[in-house]
């Protein structure tokens, strides 16, 4: 599956299999903000609520079990503990899972569409 893969290739192919996920797993409010040529972090990121911690805890689980099972398996998570909000780096892309109230508190989709509208930045 990964043999062959360029990088944009392998960056759609993970995000489409988080999407998968999180669709399976009935995330809510599901948004995804194209940071390609807009950020160094990452070409993509994905926010999305649980509707309770156990939501969210079990969302995640599954994103990462998907990702190792799929030979994407240098994922990291933060904050699975609380599971309030967690936090998975997926190299080129990354997940922001939230409970409702917590989502809404920190509007990552609004702070993070502003800078994906921003110009593409360039070297010179």
């Amino acid at each position: 599956m990964l043999t062959g893969l360029s990088p944009d290739e392998r960056s759609r192919e993970i995000l489409s299999l988080i999407l998968h996920e999180l669709d399976e797993d009935k995330a809510e409010d599901v948004v995804t903000i194209d940071l390609a040529g807009k950020s160094d972090i990452a070409d993509a990121m994905v926010v999305a609520s649980g509707r309770s911690q156990r939501h969210v805890s079990a969302m995640a689980d599954k994103v990462m079990r998907r990702l190792k099972h799929a030979g994407f398996g240098r994922a990291k998570a933060e904050g699975a503990g609380a599971s309030d909000w967690v936090l998975i780096d997926a190299e080129d892309v990354i997940v922001h899972l939230f409970r409702p109230e917590v989502r809404s508190f920190y509007n990552l989709e609004r702070v993070w569409s502003e800078a994906a509208h921003a110009p593409i930045k360039t070297d010179a």
